[in-house]
């Protein structure tokens, strides 16, 4: 029996991937870890394995950028830059793209940039 459990259980993990690993993802997005909560988050942001939602992508970015994950301070920056946010104070952007620049994310820093230079007078 243990056999048969097996070989459907890898059969559903071979011909169901996507699903598959956004449920282990999420269940260790759900215990704290940011990699995963970063992991579910582009999950949800491009709908791989799952519905897309990008309230939610964003949702599990900023639970990863609380925790300093550069990837999801990046996307979470972007994400508020593209309206798809509005759970950012004023002044919150430059701040994750900070950390995702001081991770040496470059397009972090390549966006902090121009947002600098639009403020010159």
């Amino acid at each position: 029996m243990a056999i048969i459990g097996s070989i459907f259980l890898l059969l559903y993990i071979m011909l169901c991937y996507e699903n598959f690993h956004f449920h282990v993802a999420h269940m260790y997005a759900h215990l704290g870890y940011p990699s995963a909560q970063h992991i579910v988050g582009q999950r949800y942001l491009k709908g791989a394995g799952v519905e897309k939602n990008e309230e939610k992508a964003m949702q599990w970015f900023r639970q990863a950028a609380e925790q300093g994950h550069p990837h999801s301070s990046f996307n979470l920056a972007v994400g508020k830059l593209k309206n798809m946010t509005t759970i950012l104070e004023e002044g919150d952007v430059e701040k994750l793209l900070n950390v995702a620049a001081g991770h040496g994310l470059q397009e972090a820093q390549n966006l902090l940039d121009n947002i600098r230079n639009r403020h010159l007078p």
